[in-house]
């Protein structure tokens, strides 16, 4: 059978010869596996989910079109009963499996051990109906110890997992069908509800808004470059003014975000002139040590890794995006070389202990390893320990340079990050000393001030040898190996300040998300699962919800409007205590303390489930929904205001069906704006929105054509720039013309668009001439793709914009006598060169394409993202896009589906 795989190991073999199929989910893992089986064993994969809910109303057989609840794809008024059907694209993957089962004694479902897995489980036996025995074979590393212990020692099908899983998958279904109609009628067509994907995007919108509400405070201090005398090592320190006659000075934690300090705040505010007051004052002056303080400190290793902490690890290490990590760690676990990765367990097995200690020991030497072994047991909400932490597989752990030749450049950068932590965390403590120094003096206007300074030493380096926990640069902080050194004071000891400045300092608004912090915010507020962290950040960036500014997370105006409704109108659906709490009950429905349909009709109907003001004690989704529908002004949800101008008018985004614009009433009068796609909310401040208004919607008047006397004006589209020209009203019942218009050139701006440039742009296309074999007219012209030459059919590209008025006919024949070219017919020069990409070798450029700039290396190409500039492009993100356009494989077409001749499989 094609795509099976029959182990060819005779150990593990069935003493009574039975043969078993093994069906996992993937065909790398189904290899894998059956490299460690006996002969008796076949194994194949069912390639992820054989099975889901409708997608659309072409999936719903035949027989369930006319029923109320077809379009959930949920029997809402029995018992909760899901209709899945098989998806088209694995029909012919549920027939091979149904043939294999035919040869065999016995079927081993040896999907993965978490949720989702078990449902994955469930739906084959559901499916493939087998009448052989059925066993579940649960495994956390495929190693061939583990593979045979799993083999030997296979359970039953946990219905209770089963259950969580598929209570979540109907929950998703009725939050996002009954949910999301909503948007499409007050917002916009085609946006989307989830359960988990709306409140992440409302936790990036509260930030935006605490950015835009932000008003900054400017505040001054001083340094000083400390001098302790030519015998001190070292002789010279920095030292930061922190009080002036017994006042602390004011810091950027003293002031609240409203650019004020805050209550209570027993501090003093050093001007520009105050501060180089004092700094003059000090020049010459002799200042004493007042107070030395040394004290001991000790730094306990990291947790090793789990689900949501690989994630914000690799995000702020390796740059990588959590989709990144996961497609990394998924290749890794697949082939061996790690344990399971979707797991928000910290602890570790005996065995991975041993190894873990083994290897530390080898390594860096007996005196870096506790007496006593470190095991990490983590206590916070929805945690589960069924599982391991993420660690290198097997009872003893290969190093990074043991697998480097194996390894992608991705795979290898993640092991190696995973094998560090999971060593360190067995190893020592770090020790070392901290040194805190206080300075005091006189200004020569007689304030008595007060210098800081403070030094950091490690005496003993332990885990800190093997790995260091990087800091997220946006959150600022200091590394667990940074020292600083202060040379040996003592009290009452003489310095001089060898050199004194005034600084200025502005408080910062809080930072936007990256994908890092935005994990870390959704784990500590106990919404969602790590398991699912990366496709939720995924899912919001490609609904348009957020984008990204370099690695910062950015939400759209879209984001504004959507997340304003769901808190006026269904405030619970997005409130974090709600949604936690939604998980925990989930997590009951997993333990068995809770039953699914009982559950389910309190939440969707109304009932006693969850905590007080719970959606379902407030009488369920669906009235919920329901009842407030008629009343939600679209108007209302989709006016952002921004702030009032000079004038007084009120500054508004207004979302409308084809996205945002700026707005205000001046006289009575709307005044409108287009905004740019690129702009983050945050920075459209009163200066960006007038000359937003200055650009008048109806363009700026190049003059008048000399040929048909018709105005020409330079305008802003959706799709870009272009010119245009302003026809006269139509007569009455006569059809308006179409007037002619022109994208501008990338090398033209509206600003500085002329009226001869405009002409030329309104005079294409442009007849080159006629082809003498075959009498077509040849002709150039400018495309949303770029300039191309038409000849009936046939298109052909341009390698510039100046071709368009230059190609002569001889040339444009000598264009189409050459093979067409998938892409341009003459290679540009690249828009930026760069190094060498870490997988090919090759080196990477940058060229312009059809649908923009993309990076390649010569045998892969991947598109620039709406963050990413040219200019901006470095070589670390060049090889990240390669690496995801990689990943994803080849793009294939897809083919017409055959016309079905019998309903899909029906309900159950």
């Amino acid at each position: 059978m094609a795509g099976s795989t029959r182990a060819r190991k005779s150990n593990g073999g069935s003493a009574s010869g039975n043969r078993r199929l093994v069906i996992v989910e993937s065909p790398a893992k189904a290899r894998k596996i059956a490299s460690y089986l006996g002969n008796g064993f076949v194994v194949e994969s069912s390639k992820g989910h054989i099975r889901d809910l409708p997608r659309g109303a072409a999936d719903v057989p035949a027989k369930y079109k006319g029923q109320s609840w077809a379009r959930l794809g949920v029997d809402v008024d029995h018992d909760f009963e899901p209709l899945y059907v098989v998806t088209p694209d694995k029909k012919s993957t549920v027939a091979e499996l149904k043939e294999l089962l035919k040869d065999v004694d016995e079927l081993y479902l040896a999907t993965d051990g978490d949720r989702e897995g078990e449902a994955i489980a469930w739906h084959l036996l559901d499916t493939l109906k087998p009448k052989v025995p059925v066993r579940r074979m649960v495994f956390h590393e495929i190693t061939e110890p583990a593979i045979l212990a799993a083999a030997a020692n296979p359970r039953d099908l946990d219905q209770s997992l089963v259950d969580a899983q598929e209570t979540r998958r109907i929950l998703d279904r009725l939050y996002g069908y009954e949910v999301s109609p909503v948007l499409w009628k007050k917002v916009m067509p085609k946006l989307s509800a989830g359960r988990v994907q709306s409140v992440a995007t409302r936790i990036v919108v509260e930030r935006e808004r605490e950015r835009m509400k932000f008003v900054t405070a400017s505040f001054w201090d001083v340094s000083a470059t400390m001098d302790a005398g030519a015998d001190a090592s070292p002789r010279t320190f920095g030292a930061r003014l922190v009080a002036v006659d017994g006042t602390r000075l004011a810091t950027g934690r003293d002031f609240g975000s409203d650019g004020r300090l805050k209550q209570g705040a027993d501090v003093r505010v050093l001007d520009e002139a105050q501060a180089r007051a004092i700094a003059t004052g000090l020049a010459d002056a002799t200042l004493t040590v007042s107070s030395v303080e040394e004290k001991p400190y000790s730094r306990k290793p990291y947790a090793p890794f789990m689900t949501s902490t690989l994630q914000q690890e690799a995000g702020r290490k390796l740059r990588f995006s959590a989709d990144r990590t996961m497609r990394a760690a998924q290749k890794l676990y697949e082939n061996g070389y790690i344990t399971y990765m979707r797991t928000d367990s910290t602890t570790l097995s005996e065995t991975a202990i041993s190894a873990a200690r083994a290897q530390a020991t080898e390594l860096y030497g007996s005196q870096y390893v506790p007496k006593e072994p470190r095991q990490y047991n983590r206590k916070v909400k929805n945690a589960q320990e069924a599982h391991e932490a993420i660690r290198p597989a097997g009872e003893v752990f290969r190093t990074p340079g043991q697998v480097a030749r194996e390894l992608d450049a991705d795979e290898f950068k993640l092991y190696e990050l995973i094998w560090q932590r999971t060593i360190a965390s067995q190893m020592a403590d770090a020790r070392g000393n901290t040194t805190s120094v206080r300075i005091s003096g006189t200004t020569t206007g007689g304030e008595e001030v007060l210098f800081a300074a403070s030094g950091r030493t490690i005496t003993f380096a332990g885990f800190l040898k093997a790995y260091v926990e990087t800091v997220d640069a946006e959150a600022g902080g200091e590394s667990d190996d940074a020292e600083s050194r202060l040379p040996q004071l003592a009290k009452d000891q003489p310095v001089q300040a060898a050199e004194l400045s005034a600084d200025g300092h502005s408080t910062s608004p809080p930072p936007r998300f990256t994908e890092a912090s935005l994990i870390k915010t959704m784990e500590e507020l106990g919404i969602g699962r790590p398991s699912t962290y990366a496709s939720i950040i995924s899912t919001i960036q490609d609904r348009g919800y957020v984008w990204k500014k370099g690695s910062a997370l950015v939400p759209s105006w879209v984001a504004f409007a959507v997340v304003g409704l769901l808190e006026r109108h269904f405030g619970r659906l997005v409130d974090y205590d709600f949604t936690a709490a939604l998980e925990d009950e989930l997590d009951g429905i997993a333990a068995g303390r809770q039953e699914r349909t009982t559950w389910l009709s309190g939440f969707y109907f109304g009932g006693n489930v969850g905590p007080e003001s719970s959606v379902g004690r407030s009488g369920g989704l669906k009235k919920l929904v329901g009842s407030s529908v008629e009343e939600i002004d679209a108007r209302e949800v989709n006016s952002i205001p921004l702030f009032t101008d000079a004038d007084g008018h009120t500054v508004v985004v207004r979302v409308g069906r084809y996205g945002p614009y700026l707005e205000r009433e001046v006289d009575g009068v709307s005044q409108r704006a287009n905004l740019p796609d690129d702009l983050p909310p945050d920075e459209l401040d009163q200066q960006v929105a007038e000359k937003l208004f200055a650009t008048p919607q109806e363009g700026r008047s190049l003059g008048t054509d000399p040929v048909t006397g018709h105005e020409i004006v330079a305008k802003e589209g959706r799709f870009g720039p272009y010119v245009t020209e302003v026809l006269p009203e139509p007569p009455d019942g006569k059809k308006a013309p179409k007037p002619r218009t022109g994208s501008l050139f990338k090398s033209m701006s509206l600003e500085t668009v002329t009226l001869d440039d405009a002409l030329k742009l309104l005079s294409l296309p442009r007849v080159v001439g006629t082809d003498p074999e075959t009498g077509a007219e040849i002709t150039a012209q400018n495309g949303r793709y770029g300039p191309y030459l038409k000849r009936g059919t046939d298109s052909r590209s341009l390698a510039s914009e100046d071709q368009l008025f230059t190609v002569t006919l001889d040339e444009a024949l000598k264009i189409y006598a050459e093979p067409k070219k998938r892409g341009r017919a003459a290679a540009a020069p690249p828009l930026k060169e760069l190094g060498n990409d870490p997988v090919s070798g090759k080196p990477m450029v940058v060229k312009e394409g059809r649908f923009g700039p993309y990076v390649t290396d010569g045998e892969t190409n991947a598109s620039l993202r709406k963050s990413d500039s040219v200019e901006g492009l470095s070589d670390e993100r060049a090889a990240e896009l390669l690496a995801e356009k990689r990943a994803k494989g080849p793009t294939t077409k897809k083919k017409p589906a055959a016309r079905k001749k019998a309903p899909a499989k029906a309900k159950g």
